[in-house]
């Protein structure tokens, strides 16, 4: 079939556009570095299992994030991550430009289509510079995902939510909404204020040529990032080098910023549906943006994609349907016990072939296995395990291994720091406590771990973990959780339930110093290991295949994202 062809059967019915930097459709697509992908694929899945109108548009980034590279000393290099979009997807014909530093810069699109057994369809747009029409420069914009400097980083943004946008014009969409999933996507605002300016004499009032609530009534924006760098800023000098003057600049600083052009404020500003991603990540962002109305929709995981295959067996088996209707989760009480036993075996004895088979260092399929993956960076403490390391051996050895996973960004000197200072413990431990680091953590690494291990560890600084889906997806393979209470483990935790906390509870003020707080939960961790985790796993084995149960029936019951997009449909989408 022709891509054109392809493309008909979307054009007969007004989209919601979702704009994303970064997509995890498959593992061989290069095209995220993490949690904010992976969660836009489960997003797309969700949507076309549910028939949502929806189309996605995002960036092609060739030659990926990065491979990661460690030696022993655990320092991190970076390679680039090459792949083929056309082993996936087929180029479209049609063309537009962004004028960027002078220069029009053509942009062309790959067009993916997501399919789900329900017979639901989403396309997915990737967006491409590498054209021969452009400078090398040019061609190398949709190259690396979150590469380059800020001058790469805005013409990449420029490149989405300017040139999405006018692709989409140019293939014919009729968008009844722009959802955009965090602000990188931003300056699709200001290309909507540009295409609804309206054709008024107003010399002496110019604001009124911008109509600001027609493109706040189109779109719906997600944050994601409760720390404050995580919001990208560029300086207007850079703005008017890079994209000029497509609007006054005194109506820009008005939108974005007197003193940079803050992405976040600029999406705030022209945004009717404002979303953050958990319940404690609203409070905060609200402290964040004051005078700012934001929603709160928890995010959720694609329960299909993040279920392993002995799972789905017994899934299938006790609670038929549960694929595109994750609520049956709460009959999870009718699966034995011992089968779902079986079934975790099952993961546990792949990841720990895996883990031997790349590392050699021997571990076992009946040792209570811990795992820690996430983007490792200094607010997850990704070393806090090891703030007492003669403890930990005192607790842990020949009763706890641990597997450890994830990327720092290149340019994110303490994330390799935390990895080094991982790799460190490791050595002063050899012998006691066997635990592993394994590089290039990916989508399928991530399945893997998540239904592997027993436990799924997270331990970032509160209030600084907007939502995590990690161990959401933990959770769908019957795996607690055992993490600081923050983000969507406030709303899923159950005390000795569902999982354990690490720390004290999210009510409890928060001014001692961290250093003090890394102490008090440190020790609430070697606690809880020593009398309660520990002597559960060993000596109590039905309860912990109770809270198995539990996790399943409680935690991806509910967080996963059928329940997310129905959500957004109802409260963002059809407003």
């Amino acid at each position: 079939m022709e891509p054109a062809a392809s493309l008909w059967e979307f054009l007969k019915e007004p989209k919601i556009a979702y704009f994303s930097m970064e997509i995890g459709v498959q593992n061989g697509m290069h095209t995220y570095s993490g949690g904010l992908g992976v969660l836009a694929g489960d997003t797309i899945r969700s949507a076309a299992d549910l028939k949502i109108p929806l189309l996605a548009v995002t960036l092609l980034c060739k030659k990926g994030y990065f491979e990661q590279k460690l030696d022993a000393e655990g320092s991190q290099t970076e390679a680039p991550a090459p792949w083929q979009p056309e082993r996936f997807m087929k180029p479209l014909p049609e063309r537009v430009h962004v004028e960027l530093e002078g220069r029009q810069v053509a942009i062309r699109c790959w067009l993916y289509i997501q399919q789900s057994v329900t017979g639901g369809k989403v396309p997915i747009l990737f967006l491409d510079t590498d054209m021969p029409e452009n400078s090398a420069e040019d061609r190398d914009i949709t190259s690396f995902l979150y590469g380059g400097d800020d001058k790469y980083r805005l013409k990449q943004e420029a490149v989405l939510g300017i040139g999405g946008v006018r692709m989409l014009r140019k293939l014919g969409f009729e968008i009844k909404k722009y959802h955009m999933n965090e602000g990188h996507a931003s300056l699709l605002t200001i290309e909507l204020l540009i295409e609804y300016r309206r054709d008024i004499e107003a010399v002496w009032d110019e604001d009124l040529i911008w109509d600001v609530e027609r493109v706040k009534d189109l779109c719906v924006f997600t944050t994601h990032t409760p720390v404050e760098a995580g919001h990208d800023k560029f300086s207007y000098e850079l703005i008017k080098q890079v994209l000029g003057e497509m609007i006054p600049f005194r109506v820009l600083k008005k939108l974005g910023g007197q003193e940079k052009l803050n992405m976040t404020h600029l999406a705030l500003n022209l945004t009717e549906y404002v979303n953050g991603v958990a319940k404690k990540h609203k409070e905060v962002s609200m402290r964040m943006f004051p005078g700012y109305e934001f929603s709160s929709i928890t995010n959720g995981v694609h329960s299909f994609t993040w279920t392993c295959d002995s799972m789905k067996k017994v899934f299938d088996k006790y609670m038929p349907g549960w694929a595109n209707e994750p609520e049956l989760f709460v009959r999870v009480g009718r699966v034995p016990e011992e089968e779902l036993w079986e079934a975790h075996m099952a993961a546990k004895k792949l990841l720990i072939d895996y883990v031997n088979g790349r590392t050699g260092i021997g571990m076992d399929y009946e040792t209570l296995t811990i795992g820690f993956a996430r983007r490792a960076t200094a607010y997850k403490r990704g070393d806090l395990l090891f703030r007492d390391i003669e403890r930990l051996a005192r607790v842990a050895s020949g009763k706890v291994q641990i597997i450890y996973a994830g990327k720092a960004h290149p340019r994110d000197i303490p994330g390799k720091l935390v990895i080094k200072h991982v790799f460190e413990c490791i050595k002063k431990l050899a012998g006691r406590v066997k635990i592993v680091y394994l590089p290039n953590y990916d989508m399928d690494l991530a399945l893997k771990m998540v239904s592997g291990v027993d436990l799924w560890m997270n331990t970032p600084q509160r209030p600084r973990e907007a939502s995590g889906t990690s161990g959401m997806k933990a959770a769908h393979n019957g795996v607690m959780n055992f993490s600081v209470l923050d983000g969507w483990w406030i709303e899923g935790h159950i005390e000795g339930y569902t999982g354990w906390a690490i720390g004290p509870a999210p009510s409890e003020e928060m001014d001692t110093p961290p250093a003090a707080r890394d102490e008090q939960d440190a020790e609430d961790l070697y606690m809880k290991l020593e009398e309660i985790i520990i002597p559960m796993f060993y000596g109590n084995r039905r309860t912990w295949i109770k809270m198995m149960q539990n996790a399943i029936g409680k935690n991806a019951y509910y967080f996963n994202t059928n329940r997310m997009m129905l959500r957004y449909v109802t409260e963002a989408y059809i407003k």
